[in-house]
Formats: structure tokens, sequence, C-alpha cells
């Protein structure tokens, strides 16, 4: 049973930075493909970022040249680099892990919060 811990969500100016991070355990971290999502209020959960074994990223529209998703096989921890946050960024941020040989076994973290605010 993989095991997701977010942190790093915090409050922060708008223009600002922050880096999230996910630490993974339970698991062959090199197995699972790795994403962020967020809630933001009255939203519906939302992709952000992924990120593959092998490091292919992807990225949703809202946040491309701002986030960076990347990964550390060395310590099974995935992060996301925020840059140049916006109100609209506010959510809470999840992390995701899904292995790479059985998509039905799919993980999601606790959550944490993201609040860009002046």
């Amino acid at each position: 049973q993989v095991q997701l811990v977010e942190s790093g969500g915090a409050l922060v100016q708008p223009g600002g930075s922050l880096r999230l991070s996910c630490a993974a355990s339970g698991g062959v971290f090199s197995f699972l493909s790795m994403g962020w999502y967020r809630q933001g209020p009255g939203k519906q959960r939302e992709m952000v970022a992924g990120i593959t074994p092998g490091r292919t990223t992807d990225y949703a529209d809202s946040v491309k040249g701002r986030f960076i998703i990347s990964r550390d096989q060395a310590t099974s921890t995935m992060y996301l680099q925020m840059n140049d946050l916006k109100p609209e960024d506010t959510a809470v941020y999840f992390c995701s892990a899904m292995h790479i040989a059985d998509p039905t076994k799919n993980y999601w973290g606790q959550g944490t919060q993201v609040t860009v605010s002046s």
C-alpha cells in the first residue's frame, strides 16, 4: 500500500513562490507515475502536473511556464515548484500516484493548502 504525504503549503502573496513536496512510501517509486492535482473553493478537482517514471512531464495550460514538476528517485519524493503565484492558484493541492503496471492502483495524499492573497 503506497502512502503519500504532502507538505509545503502556505499563505503567499501574489507573484510569490512555493515548493510543494510529496513523500512516497510503501511502494516501488520507480513503478509509480506521479501527479499533482488541486481543488479550489467551489471547484472540481483538476490536474495540475504529472510526471512519469521516465520523467516525461505534462502540465495544465493554466500553470505552464510557472510551475515545474520533478521527482527524486533516491528519496522517493516528488516536487512542485510554483512560481509567479496568482490568487486563482489558491486550492488544496493533492499528490497522486498510479502504478504503471496496474492503473487501478491509484493513491492519494491528504492534501496541503496553498493560499495566494495579499
